[in-house]
């Protein structure tokens, strides 16, 4: 049997083949003859990278019917089959492992052909660290294997901090950073206010009051209130016996808060169950998702997904049951013609060509994505469509939470109309993240690319500056925006070789060079437009190097600083000026500043690698420590040179501070005025 788990998975496959990149006819012949058994398959390119992972009840049939001329007349399916030269697969003892399995490999190999889940929303759940000598109790989002106990998901998040509010003034159990698995001379204000027991103080509690605690958080997040309850109202009575009255009012309170709370969960458990309630809208190529989260009657809380292309491939069909949704031709109780108005949706795509969005494959691959391996799955999960793996979804799922999971897609009813409000809302997030939002990054290109005549929208902006203090330590700096960000990890840091003093056209004319000439050597692609932080001289100078290397026609403009005029390389005598609420301006503007902030950083920190090489170090006698030891005393350079000869023997043996005043020169002249006084005047020298 096949185990599959959220962390890395070692897998044996079983490859035929001796070639890395077998032909056509090798992989066809694989297919033929691979077994019937349940598993995962996973299709590769010539480069040997994983393009698509898929599941299958029966291998052969499955894999098969990508070869039938009715599947690879999809588009997206026959761009698959045209890419794909090597197949392996994975045996399993069944359908859930086999659902499993895949989920982890689609998120361990983000095959391109899948439909990945990118979100990174995450919800928060309360930690007991149950591993230290006196646990805490706190809100995380990171869930690990350490040893703690987790508690959640809460919906929304904010319930989370509520309820770790609650447990640090009813329980008093902290939250804070404190090392509590050591004592600390005083406590902090947390106990003062009376929200802990102070366990970083010696004396203040006992191991056994502080465990009694947590023991009572660990009921009360359990769920168990009916039995704390009872516990603490033993508790009460025994502390007011004993005329502990400042402990039996605490218990009496803690006892208060949790009948409230009781009696709210009573009242919330004759609503509706947990649910969570998909719906989707597709327009023009671009996917929007909205997810209700429904506890107790009641949404709590919404999430959004959204794909900027419909996803390139959705699994083909093993029978004509699967087809149209259903495990099995019985199962279905509405019109499969009905269904599949749902299932499949014609859209535009960006370019033109009519794409699909196969809703059943997109829907199946999400869920899986999203409940596998999760900690918490919700009683009901409502789809717009049916899918073919829902039963052994809901199976899996069953099996991992330990109760019932139900996952439906009705087309009437209450639970229709939940859908289609969800749907609404998709609706209404796509109109706001692709109608206002996107389109306006899209726009600012357009006018960018039609205000300095680019042949195409700019997709890569390349911007250098050049940084210097009266010639010294001159550096250069170039940053990238790509795609409607600033893209750090091709900044690139240069240190001027061939330039002596103060020259930037100099600079300039250096750093284009290097840059584009190692371009060229590794034949990589060119940006959509050079930008230099400067005027007409430095435009000028980039367009020389730019020339000399054979690349006269690589888009250049500069933009000067003070002024905020554009200069487009070849169009000189017409500079551009931009309103200063223009957002052509303002992207130039951050791009501009971003080079010039990632300069002055370099260039500072060329400044402190130079004084560290500090000139103390040429004069005799003068090593690191005792060269530490001057700044130290003095703090500077400056003040070193300043120094007189009293002043560095009180630090240094007298040879070595004569060495250092021969090294800058003569004693320093007094400033102060010497006032000699004799008897009945005063008269000074």
């Amino acid at each position: 049997m096949l185990h599959a788990d959220s962390g890395a998975i070692t897998l044996k496959v079983r490859s035929s083949g001796a070639l890395p990149y077998p032909s056509a006819m090798d992989l066809y012949e694989k297919i033929r003859n691979l077994p019937t058994d349940p598993g995962v398959y996973l299709y590769k390119d010539a480069d040997g990278k994983v393009i698509y992972v898929g599941k299958a009840r029966n291998l052969r049939a499955r894999v098969r019917s990508y070869l039938l001329e009715a599947s690879q007349a999809n588009a997206k399916t026959g761009t698959l089959m045209r890419e794909a030269v090597d197949l392996d697969y994975i045996l399993v003892d069944n359908e859930q492992e086999a659902l499993a399995l895949e989920n982890n490999l689609i998120k361990q190999r983000k095959p391109r052909f899948n439909i990945l889940l990118r979100d990174d929303k995450t919800y928060p759940y309360i930690k007991l660290t149950l591993g230290d000598r006196h646990p805490k109790a706190f809100v995380t989002r990171r869930l690990r294997k350490d040893g703690g106990a987790y508690f959640g998901p809460y919906f929304p998040g904010s319930l989370a901090y509520r309820v770790a509010d609650l447990i640090h003034r009813c329980f008093l159990i902290p939250g804070c950073k404190v090392d509590l698995n050591r004592y600390h001379p005083r406590a902090c204000l947390q106990y003062y206010i009376h929200r802990c027991l102070g366990p970083c103080v010696e004396g203040l509690t006992t191991t056994q009051a502080y465990a009694a605690a947590v023991r009572d958080v660990q009921m009360f997040l359990d769920g168990r209130s009916e039995e704390l309850e009872q516990e603490l109202t033993v508790r009460m009575m025994q502390a007011a016996e004993a005329e502990q009255f400042e402990l039996a009012a605490r218990l009496r309170d803690q006892i208060s808060t949790i009948h409230q709370i009781q009696e709210k969960q009573r009242i919330a458990s004759a609503s509706e169950e947990d649910q969570d309630v998909f719906g989707y809208h597709v327009e023009d190529g671009l996917l929007a998702v909205n997810l209700f989260h429904i506890r107790a009657g009641k949404i709590v809380d919404r999430r959004e997904f959204f794909w900027e292309e419909i996803p390139q491939f959705g699994a083909t069909t093993e029978t004509h049951a699967e087809a149209a949704g259903y495990d099995s031709p019985e199962e279905s109780s509405v019109p499969a013609s009905r269904e599949r108005e749902h299932a499949a949706q014609p859209v535009s795509s960006p370019d033109g060509h009519a794409a699909t969005l196969d809703a059943a494959a997109f829907f199946a691959a999400l869920l899986k994505q999203m409940y596998i391996d999760q900690r918490y799955v919700p009683r009901s999960i409502l789809v717009p469509v049916n899918f073919a793996d829902r039963e052994s979804l809901a199976t899996l799922l069953r099996e991992q939470s330990g109760h019932r999971v139900e996952i439906a897609a009705p087309l009437r009813g209450d639970k229709r109309s939940l859908i289609d409000l969800a749907s609404q809302n998709a609706k209404q997030s796509f109109v706001q993240r692709f109608r206002v939002l996107e389109p306006s990054q899209r726009v600012i290109q357009e006018a960018l690319a039609d205000l300095l005549l680019l042949p195409e929208l700019p997709r890569r902006i390349e911007c250098f500056d050049i940084s210097h203090i009266q010639g010294a330590e001159t550096v250069a700096s170039m940053v990238v925006w790509e795609d409607g960000a600033m893209k750090k990890s091709d900044y690139r840091k240069f240190q001027i070789r061939t330039v002596k003093g103060v020259d930037d056209f100099a600079s300039i004319h250096e750093v284009v060079t290097r840059r584009y000439s190692r371009l060229q050597s590794e034949s990589a692609s060119l940006p959509s437009l050079v930008l230099i932080d400067g005027g007409l001289g430095q435009l000028h100078a980039a367009a020389a190097a730019l020339e000399a290397l054979g690349l006269a026609t690589q888009p250049l403009a500069s933009i000067a600083k003070r002024e905020e005029i554009l200069y487009l390389h070849g169009q000189e005598d017409e500079p551009i000026v931009l309103d200063r609420r223009s957002p052509v301006l303002h992207l130039i503007q951050r791009i501009r500043d971003e080079s010039h902030r990632f300069a002055i950083g370099y260039h500072r920190k060329r400044r402190q690698m130079r004084d560290r090489d500090s000139e103390l170090l040429q004069i005799p006698g003068v090593g690191e420590r005792t060269r530490q030891r001057l700044l130290t005393h003095f703090g500077s350079l400056s003040e070193i040179r300043k120094a007189s000869l009293e002043s560095l023997r009180a630090v240094v043996p007298e040879s070595t501070a004569m060495a250092i005043r021969e090294h800058f020169g003569a004693e320093p002249k007094s400033t102060s005025t010497l006032v000699t006084i004799q008897p009945g005047s005063l008269s000074s020298a």
